[in-house]
């Protein structure tokens, strides 16, 4: 399918919206892609071209690519990297769903719109009018709560007559370390932390011999996001599952974006060793100086020396010597969180809905949906509601 023509907005043919529709449009972008995120705001790991190209091709499932790419003066000023979701007799639903690539079970954080620093004002306007002609709702996730460039596309639409709803979705715990040490950082964490991550520590140095490696080859990438994998998945086997890794797509994407990510330099995934066997592994990636954690695994034989917590701080220490300022614990509230960090980023979720009769049926069957799963939560028994 080709690509339609840019629209020119207001009378004024230096801003242009082009829709991208296309697997080699999305391909094409990369150099221009990376450059703009440089160049703005939003700069993260979930926004790359690498995180959210892999995501398309393993898990973009019946979405169809809609990329909105903003132009001002022939220059991309601004891009929305987002997914068109069909619309959905079974839900309710008559309209099709504007989402952002890399939604879903994938976990990525920091979902939004790529704007140009000095060009917002242009953005926001360019793509609330393209929006606004378009039949269609919006439902952009895991945007970072506050001032967005997303938010700020939602309420242009809303001063139009659109309905917007915002909630609050989930915590992104993080951990500032910028001028830290790790000492000057071990002293931030409570006496009893402290002393239990000393304690495990020396203990594992007593009774077996430690390696705590960094993966460096594409070879020991592959086998060690199997590993990452396959502890995970035992560990969780027993307490109802994760959705970590649930899916072969989501298998794929792993296996895929590590090996990219390694390219790149960004893969941080650590085995720690004792005696030689794997114990436990933690999976992150470096950033422009931001970790981010994004999943572990550890073997259950080595419950009683919590090689889970110690692989935890000897990550967060690698991370300090490698000069990262902060280190991202990304979103959910686990108690384990608690213990290392102490500041967390709210996420949220924006809906935006079109005016008048179907708009409004959208949004009352997205609400009743939401009621009908909380209620049969409360009522079915655990593990029966998924």
């Amino acid at each position: 399918m080709t690509a339609p023509p840019p629209k020119t907005l207001g009378g004024r043919p230096s801003v242009t919206v082009e829709t991208i529709g296309e697997a080699p449009g999305f391909a094409v972008l990369r150099q221009e892609w990376d450059e703009l995120l440089q160049s703005s705001d939003s700069d993260g790991l979930f926004l790359t071209w690498e995180w959210l190209y892999t995501w398309w091709k393993h898990l973009a499932g019946d979405r169809r690519l809609s990329i909105l790419a903003v132009r001002c003066e022939g220059e991309l000023a601004a891009l929305a990297p987002c997914g068109l979701r069909p619309p959905s007799l079974f839900h309710w639903r008559p309209l099709p769903v504007l989402e952002f690539l890399g939604s879903g079970s994938v976990g990525s954080d920091y979902l939004d719109i790529i704007v140009r620093r000095g060009r917002e004002p242009e953005a926001r306007q360019a793509l609330a009018s393209h929006l606004a002609g378009e039949r269609l709702m919006i439902g952009w996730t895991q945007l970072k709560r506050g001032a967005s460039p997303a938010a700020g596309v939602a309420s242009a639409l809303g001063e139009n007559g659109w309905g917007i709803a915002e909630t609050g979705t989930n915590i992104c715990p993080f951990i500032p370390l910028a001028g830290k040490s790790w000492e000057s950082y071990l002293a931030t964490l409570s006496a009893e932390h402290r002393y239990n991550f000393h304690r495990k520590w020396k203990r594992l140095n007593r009774d077996y011999t430690v390696q705590f490696d960094q993966v460096r080859s594409r070879a020991q990438c592959s086998e060690s996001i199997d590993l990452v994998i396959a502890q995970h998945n035992l560990r969780w086997r027993d307490r109802g599952g994760s959705d970590a890794f649930h899916t072969p797509g989501l298998v794929e994407f792993h296996r895929e974006f590590s090996q990219v990510a390694l390219e790149r330099g960004w893969l941080r995934l650590y085995v720690l060793r004792l005696d030689g066997k794997p114990a436990a592994c933690l999976y992150g990636f470096l950033y422009r100086r931001t970790f981010y954690f994004y999943q572990s695994g550890f073997d259950a034989t080595y419950d009683k020396h919590s090689a889970g917590l110690v692989t935890m701080g000897l990550a967060i220490k690698s991370a300090i010597e490698e000069g990262a300022e902060e280190y991202d614990l990304l979103h959910g509230n686990e108690a384990y969180k608690s213990h290392w960090s102490r500041d967390s980023r709210e996420l949220g979720r924006l809906e935006v809905y079109p005016p008048r009769g179907l708009g409004w049926i959208c949004r009352s069957s997205v609400e009743l949906e939401r009621a009908s799963r909380r209620f049969a939560r409360r009522v079915l028994p655990k593990g029966v509601f998924a």
